[in-house]
């Protein structure tokens, strides 16, 4: 009599939903266990700051439906308040806190990135975060509770900016921080980041960057409850503060494997069909490094679309179906303060820089090309474009024929591009 399979997704976020759905759309019946250690439904974290803010309801937070629907409609057993301590990875064993051990047959990680909290900032009980639901609600219930005159948020990411503007549209004064030399350092180039400070800093925004956050001290009155921050920079200048979130990075949630087992660099590393080192043991989502199609190597790229297409492939294989995909570019979409920004391609490679500009400037587009294709584009105020480019760019990388079809130069042109401007995007060493 032949056994069933049994299968366990470790974490349950956008990775760990696709990856089920998968599972059972590829007509798989094994039986599932989800571990949690919350009691929530998947969300998707670049949605935090809109809660915050008041423009989603809290059940907006989570586009899957709750997790009753969620096991009912999947069939699986959702395990809620169980956080695990380990992952055997060679024993295919999930152990959880309390010391039980279960075994399967197939096993996905899918445990996401927690925000990075350096040392010099850990001891701070008032500080905020903006990564998870609960950070959200936080932050939102101290805005209710008190009027901040000045916040100071410590990391210019798209996170950041987003913190700095719900924050500004409340009339709180904002200084952004970041030791990086401009906003945006991972997706823009120095050009549209100085276009961008610019726009900021006429809104009465302050930013402060090139230069490290060395601590922050934080002041208390009787009672013990925090009023405000002096936060110190590497150069021995102060900024005093009310209100102090932090928005510096994540680290993949690695910590229950143990590197002896499995292949880790800054995350899990996965081939194609989201495989880890160990047979049976599969990695999808913010916590592993897959492919980037333009670099050729593995790397995380911590995306909602990027963990949904993991998670699926990662779930057609677990369940007998063979899958695989080539990975991704670093691409990046955000909506602040009646601006828009995207990023597509690696802002680090160098090459031809062409530009245009709207007659009113409002409109701006930087691409860079080797050889005559495209390697990265960065869009200001024009969201219309950037589907057609993002797909351009991935079929140069492929190597396919570039041309513009009709319809997407109608596209382009209807949205602000030149003709001319579009012939030369165009990568004629494929055709």
């Amino acid at each position: 009599m032949l056994t069933m399979e049994r299968l366990a997704i470790v974490g349950f976020g956008c990775a760990g939903y696709h990856a089920l759905e998968a599972i059972r759309q590829a007509g798989c019946r094994a039986p599932v266990d989800i571990y949690s250690d919350t009691g929530l439904p998947p969300y998707n974290p670049m949605l935090t700051t809109y809660y915050t803010a008041g423009r989603l309801p809290y059940q907006g937070l989570f586009p899957f439906g709750t997790l009753e629907e969620i096991a009912r409609r999947f069939d699986a057993r959702v395990l809620t308040q169980t956080p695990v301590q380990a992952v055997r990875a060679r024993d295919h064993q999930v152990v959880t806190a309390d010391g039980r051990r279960e075994t399967y047959d197939q096993i996905l990680l899918s445990t996401g990135a927690s925000a990075f909290v350096p040392g010099s900032f850990v001891g701070l009980k008032g500080a905020f975060c903006m990564r998870t639901v609960a950070d959200a609600v936080r932050l939102r219930e101290a805005l209710e509770k008190r009027t901040y005159r000045r916040a100071v948020i410590v990391g210019a990411s798209m996170v950041g900016i987003k913190v700095a503007e719900l924050l500004h549209q409340r009339g709180c004064h904002v200084t952004l921080a970041d030791m990086a030399p401009h906003i945006f350092a991972l997706a823009a180039y120095p050009e549209v980041s100085t276009l961008i400070e610019g726009r900021l800093r006429a809104m009465g925004i302050d930013l402060v960057f090139g230069q490290a956050i060395a601590g922050a001290e934080e002041h208390t009155d009787e009672q013990g409850a925090v009023q405000g921050y002096t936060v110190s920079l590497a150069d021995g200048s102060t900024l005093e503060t009310e209100l102090l979130v932090l928005n510096i990075g994540t680290r993949a949630a690695t910590g229950l494997l143990d590197p002896a087992e499995i292949a880790i660099d800054r995350g899990v590393v996965v081939d194609e069909r989201m495989h880890t080192s160990v047979p049976g043991i599969y990695a999808a989502g913010d916590c592993c490094q897959g492919n980037n199609l333009q670099s050729g190597q593995t790397q995380i790229i911590g995306l909602w679309a990027n963990a949904g297409t993991q998670g699926r492939v990662a779930g057609r294989n677990m369940a007998g179906v063979s899958d695989e995909t080539d990975g991704t570019i670093l691409h990046n979409i955000t909506h602040f303060l009646d601006m828009d920004f995207i990023g597509l391609g690696d802002n680090r490679l160098t090459g031809e820089v062409a530009t245009y500009a709207s007659p009113d400037r409002r409109f701006y587009l930087q691409a860079v090309l080797r050889e005559g294709a495209p390697v990265g584009f960065n869009i200001l105020d024009n969201y219309g474009v950037s589907g057609i480019l993002k797909a351009h760019l991935i079929k140069v990388l492929r190597g396919q024929p570039s041309r513009f079809t009709p319809e997407q130069r109608g596209q382009l042109i209807r949205f602000g591009l030149k003709e001319s401007f579009i012939d030369h995007l165009e990568a004629n060493k494929y055709d």
